[in-house]
């Protein structure tokens, strides 16, 4: 009966020990490296190409499983006026645009990652659609980027072209109206996570 009861107990403990490793090792959450990532915003005027960069970056990634590429949540936060392109009349223009007063961060959430293909060695494409909000106005885009999953971090790589005025945002004049901007917008993106 002790033998009995010993072996049970035995039993019932490597069960639990392997139930919290296995979650462990499956489901797996990084954290944004502001440091080491970057994102781009790349558009167009009537007298020369500009480009914005993003100086304060945070978020989130969960894998349900790391090594099949899982996704199960993304989070991005790019503090509005944090946009930078080194030139202070620019970068005012750009705030007014994006109504930052009122406005503070742009945001993308993960909906749903629709297709995880492999590429190899550790990098998967991954098809994906999500909530993007800039300027308070919220809409549904589809977002392709490839992830490396390699040496213990994870690497989102991609870009996506949106629209301004799908988000009410009203493309930037300058020089009353002399200088213009286009209406498409590139946004390139390679985000540490750890």
């Amino acid at each position: 009966m002790w033998k009995f009861r010993k072996m049970n107990m035995t039993i019932l403990s490597l069960l639990v020990l392997f139930i919290f490793t296995s979650g462990k090792t499956q489901a797996q959450e990084f954290n944004l490296n502001n440091q080491e990532s970057s994102l781009k915003v790349l558009g167009t005027s009537n007298v020369h190409d500009w480009e914005l960069d993003a100086e304060n970056l945070s978020g989130k990634i969960s894998f349900k499983n790391l090594n099949e590429c899982l996704i199960e949540a993304i989070n991005v936060v790019v503090t509005a006026e944090s946009l930078k392109s080194g030139k202070s009349s620019m970068d005012k223009n750009t705030f007014k645009a994006l109504k930052t007063d009122d406005h503070k961060t742009i945001t993308f959430q993960l909906v749903e990652a629709k297709s995880v293909t492999s590429k190899g060695a550790g990098v998967f494409a991954v098809k994906s659609s999500g909530d993007l909000t800039i300027a308070g106005t919220k809409k549904r885009i589809s977002l392709d980027f490839d992830v490396n999953t390699n040496g213990g971090k994870a690497i989102l790589t991609g870009e996506k072209k949106i629209n301004m005025t799908d988000f009410k945002v009203e493309p930037p004049k300058a020089m009353f109206g002399a200088i213009t901007t286009g209406e498409e917008l590139t946004i390139k993106f390679s985000i540490v996570l750890k």
